[in-house]
C-alpha cells in the first residue's frame, strides 16, 4: 500500500511516499480503507522526534493521526461495525497517511452522514481534544466562562463551538483579521493578541483551554477566578500524562516535576492545572457525530491536497496560518 512515512526523527525532507506493508488485524481490530486524513500540529512534532525520549517510534514509522474511510474487514470479536461502513478515528496504533490502517473499535465511530470523507477526517483529533477538555475534565456548563487560546486554529475552532453548544460565555485570543470569522463560530468576546493584552481584558473566568504553552499559560492563571481550572494540551505535562503513556518508574519520578512549577502557582491561587494528553474515544467521537449532524459543530477545512502533495500540506501546517485544518486525499 502507499504510505506516507520516515525511517527517522528529522524534518518534512525526511518524510518518504513508497509502499509498505498493508497492517495485519487481530480479534479486536477493524481494518479501514483510508479516503481522507488531515494534518495537525502533532505530526509535525512527532516527525521532529519531540517526544521521542517518553515515546519513542519504531521506524519505518507510517505518520498521521486523523482518518475517515470504510470499513474492509473486522476481527473476530468486533461487534460494532462491519465492511462497509464507513467511519473516522484518531489512530491508536498504524498511522493515517496510508491507503489503510488498523484501528481497535474502541477507538472508531461511524462517520457522520451529513458530511464528506474530507471533513469527517479534519475532526477526531480536534473535536476529541476539546471533548475531554470543556466536558470530561472542565465539566463546562452553562452560563459559564471559558477562554479558548487560538480560536482560528484546528483545536479552537471546534472548542468555540463545543463550548457555545454548552451554553457558555466564549473569549478567545485570535489575530485582527481572523476575529469575525471566529465570532461566526460562536465566540462572545475576541481578543487580537497582536495589539491586545488578554490578560488586561478578561477576568473571573471558569475555564481556560491552553494551546500555547510558555507565557501565555502563566499569563492565562491571571484571567481565572478563584475555583478556576486551565486546561493545556501545550504546557508541561504532569502524573495523569505519565500514567497514561505507562511510563517507567524514573519517567513518573520525573514528568511531574516538569509541571511542579505552574501547579504550584495555580493552587497558590485555588486554581486547578491540567495537562491534556487526548486519547481516542470511539465512544465519545459518536457523541461528537450526533453534533455535527445537529449542527452543532461544523467542520473547518482550510485546504486540501492529494496524497502526492503531502509534503506541501505539512509545510502549510508548519507555518502556523490554516484556518481550522488541512486535509489530505489519500484515495477516492
Amino acid at each position: 500500500m502507499k504510505a506516507a512515512y520516515i525511517n527517522r526523527y528529522g524534518n518534512i525532507d525526511d518524510v518518504q511516499l513508497d509502499e509498505q506493508s498493508k497492517p495485519l488485524i487481530t480479534e479486536n481490530d477493524v481494518l479501514v480503507k483510508i479516503h481522507a486524513a488531515s494534518i495537525n500540529p502533532l505530526d509535525l512534532r512527532v516527525l521532529e522526534g519531540e517526544f521521542k525520549a517518553i515515546q519513542p517510534v519504531k521506524f519505518p514509522f507510517i505518520l498521521g493521526n486523523d482518518f475517515a474511510g470504510t470499513v474492509v474487514q473486522v476481527g473476530a470479536n468486533v461487534k460494532q461495525f462491519k465492511a462497509g461502513d464507513d467511519v473516522y478515528a484518531k489512530t491508536d496504533q498504524n498511522g493515517a497517511f496510508a491507503e489503510y490502517t488498523v484501528v481497535q473499535q474502541s477507538s472508531l465511530a461511524l462517520k457522520p452522514q451529513n458530511i464528506s470523507m474530507e471533513l469527517a477526517a479534519s475532526l477526531p483529533l480536534v473535536s476529541l481534544t476539546a471533548w475531554q477538555a470543556l466536558v470530561e475534565i472542565a465539566k463546562v456548563q452553562a452560563g459559564q466562562k471559558v477562554l479558548i487560546h487560538a480560536g482560528s486554529g484546528g483545536v479552537g475552532s471546534i472548542a468555540i463551538q463545543l463550548a457555545k453548544h454548552l451554553g457558555a460565555t466564549v473569549a478567545t485570543t485570535t489575530s485582527g483579521k481572523n476575529a469575525q470569522w471566529v465570532k461566526a463560530l460562536g465566540a462572545d468576546i475576541t481578543i487580537d493578541y497582536k495589539t491586545t493584552d488578554f490578560e488586561q481584558e478578561l477576568k473571573d473566568y471558569d475555564v481556560v483551554l491552553d494551546t500555547q504553552g510558555g507565557k501565555i499559560l502563566e499569563k492565562s492563571l491571571n484571567v481565572l477566578k478563584r475555583g478556576g481550572r486551565i486546561i493545556s494540551i501545550s504546557g508541561p505535562p504532569d502524573r495523569d500524562f505519565a500514567e497514561a503513556i505507562h511510563a517507567n518508574w524514573l519517567l513518573k519520578c520525573i514528568i511531574p516535576l516538569l509541571s511542579w512549577s505552574i501547579r504550584k502557582k495555580a493552587k497558590k491561587r485555588g486554581m486547578t492545572y491540567s495537562f491534556l494528553f487526548m486519547q481516542p474515544n470511539g465512544q465519545q467521537l459518536s457523541e461528537i457525530s450526533k453534533l455535527v449532524e445537529f449542527g452543532k459543530i461544523n467542520p473547518i477545512v482550510d485546504k486540501s491536497y492529494t496524497f502526492p502533495e503531502i509534503k506541501d500540506a505539512l509545510q502549510y501546517v508548519n507555518t502556523g496560518r490554516a484556518k481550522g485544518k488541512v486535509v489530505v486525499k489519500i484515495s477516492e
